[in-house]
């Protein structure tokens, strides 16, 4: 059995809380304690039971809720790639699992400009998350793994248009579209299209981008995609995760 709770999705912070039956896992700490706490609250858990931190990747967004004294005095084990973060307690080594609790985590390389970004599959039971954002494109080397999870979370972040016909400047538009940027609408679509499969029950997308993308948008393009290839995403309870409510998930 997984649930999870998405605290926050977006350019301004972001975490996201797995559990099981039995262990606590959060991914990023980019948002305020209080936030955390209302997500932790929601699985009816504490900050004292999470038993390990994965980092995605090393921008602000991801990993600025590390500073605050309350939650480094919880000493909650951080795991994350070389070159991320400084004496991690754990590393994680792209395409290599390993276990914490009673999940199965496993590491894939994305394509951000960090140092060593990953994005994670995480198995426990008979159920299977995929977590994937902030990458400019879903890696090959990575599609082996990301098939028919029973869950997905997973960016969609800009809609081209907007990203184009908005103020940003060109430098920032030519990186968020670069390989090592952020997944439009579209391109998430055409990825996941061919990636879900009989036991996915559903898929979030995640890290949208509040000036340049809406739900609305981001869903009619994988609804338009799907029903090109003959699918309708909805069997499989498509929604938007947000950066100002979170948002849960899972075995519910």
């Amino acid at each position: 059995m997984i649930r999870y709770d998405i605290v926050e999705s977006g350019s301004k912070g972001n975490a996201t809380l797995l559990s099981s039956e039995n262990t606590l896992i959060q991914i990023d700490m980019g948002v305020p304690l209080a936030n955390l706490k209302q997500g932790l609250s929601h699985l009816h858990a504490s900050l004292d039971q999470v038993k390990a931190l994965l980092i995605t990747h090393e921008h602000s967004d991801h990993i600025k809720g590390l500073s605050l004294k309350t939650y480094k005095e919880a000493k909650i084990p951080l795991y994350c790639t070389e070159g991320t973060l400084p004496h991690p307690d754990g590393l994680l080594v792209p395409d290599e699992g390993l276990f914490i609790g009673d999940f199965s985590i496993f590491p894939f390389s994305t394509s951000h400009d960090a140092a060593n970004p990953v994005g994670f599959v995480f198995r426990q039971g008979n159920e299977k998350l995929v977590y994937l954002t902030d990458s400019g494109i879903v890696p090959d080397t990575a599609l082996p793994y990301l098939g028919d999870a029973d869950y997905y979370i997973v960016e969609s972040n800009h809609d081209v248009d907007k990203l184009l016909k908005s103020d940003r400047p060109l430098l920032l538009k030519q990186r968020i579209r670069s390989d090592h940027g952020h997944l439009s609408n579209d391109q998430s679509a055409e990825a996941f299209v061919s990636l879900v499969g009989p036991h996915t029950k559903s898929i979030t997308l995640a890290h949208l981008s509040e000036e340049c993308n809406t739900p609305d948008l981001a869903i009619h393009t994988w609804e338009t995609i799907f029903q090109e290839h003959g699918l309708d995403v909805h069997q499989y309870h498509l929604q938007c995760a947000s950066q100002h409510q979170d948002l849960l998930g899972g075995d519910l």
